[in-house]
């Protein structure tokens, strides 16, 4: 079967492919926002939320509802009519660098422009996004697996210190809550001789992109965050666990840290009752949505909308300046 849908708005070609990038703190309303926008300007989504990438884990990572079908002679995970890519695809046990996502939604952002519609860098890991948007470049050191061992049983504020010793301005770029990318920063060091901030730079600009976000009180943030972990809950989180324990999933694999996983696995193992295993969850969910929203703050490049309406009148603005002044340049 063929996705089709009909020519809304078209795009002219241009210098560097144009990208619209949709970012924001989990539960803020990007995907609801992403396919509005699709659905008038001819979109196609590339997903940046590095935990919809992998399989078997979707419910509670937030994956939108969808299946796979062929668009414009290419499979794509169809959602509501509209194209993904980069989503449910990926090995529960492969670590996915920025880079390497970086390079796979430029080749996607690239094949998505030459039909002559628009990219929509959706997700809500920055980390992915600014490498796309910067181009940057980044390390080149391999991971090596004992180094590794060494540092993963320690405790984080111990793998922090070390890092903000070594590197103090690393807290700038590395996520000091996520104990996998201090051990990277570590690593870089280590091997090296360099700091992690040194040895990453923007590079020459690949894309023209427009980033929008959702900006939410607190207590609204929260307040959908719970509704959300509730309704996962509901539409069967749990049993997609279970499922993943059949297939003898490892506990360290990357797609197990998403947040909620371990808090309702313990569950399963009896370990706390389910009344306190989602309020666990919640507070997990809070503390990652405080530290998205800290990263996104760095950036003043992105233009902060309170409203759906909002935010696409903005990217409408945007597509419109960019239209004309082009044909002022023609």
């Amino acid at each position: 079967m063929t996705g089709k849908r009909p020519q809304s708005k078209t795009l002219r070609p241009r210098k560097l492919p144009r990208i619209v990038c949709v970012v924001g703190p989990t539960s803020s309303g990007k995907t609801s926002l992403s396919i509005r926008l699709a659905k008038h300007f001819n979109g196609e989504v590339v997903n940046a939320d590095a935990r919809q990438c992998y399989r078997d884990f979707t419910i509670g990572t937030g994956t939108p509802k969808g299946e796979r079908k062929v668009f414009h002679g290419r499979k794509a995970y169809m959602v509501d009519d509209v194209p993904h890519y980069l989503i449910d695809f990926l090995d529960p046990t492969h670590v996915l660098t920025a880079p390497e996502w970086r390079d796979m939604a430029l080749r996607a952002v690239r094949g998505i422009t030459k039909r002559n519609h628009l990219p929509l860098i959706v997700g809500g890991t920055g980390l992915y996004v600014k490498a796309l948007v910067d181009n940057y470049a980044f390390p080149n050191v391999s991971p090596n697996s004992e180094f590794r061992k060494a540092f993963q049983n320690k405790p984080l504020s111990e793998l922090v210190a070390l890092l903000k010793k070594l590197d103090p301005v690393a807290s700038e770029i590395v996520d000091l809550k996520n104990p996998r990318r201090v051990i990277r920063a570590l690593e870089v060091v280590t091997f090296t001789g360099k700091t992690f901030s040194e040895r990453r730079r923007v590079g020459k600009p690949v894309v023209e992109a427009f980033q929008v976000g959702m900006m939410l009180s607190r207590e609204e943030l929260f307040s959908r965050i719970d509704t959300e972990v509730e309704e996962m809950v509901e539409r069967g989180w749990i049993d997609e666990i279970r499922e993943i324990q059949r297939k003898n999933i490892p506990l360290d694999a990357p797609a197990m840290t998403s947040i909620g996983y371990r808090e309702l696995l313990a569950y399963i193992q009896g370990e706390r009752t389910l009344e306190k295993a989602i309020a666990t969850c919640k507070t997990a969910v809070h503390h990652y949505a405080k530290r998205q929203e800290t990263w996104y703050k760095r950036d003043p490049r992105i233009h902060w909308a309170h409203t759906e309406d909002e935010a696409f009148g903005m990217v409408e603005g945007w597509l419109n300046d960019s239209n004309a002044l082009e044909k002022k340049e023609i």
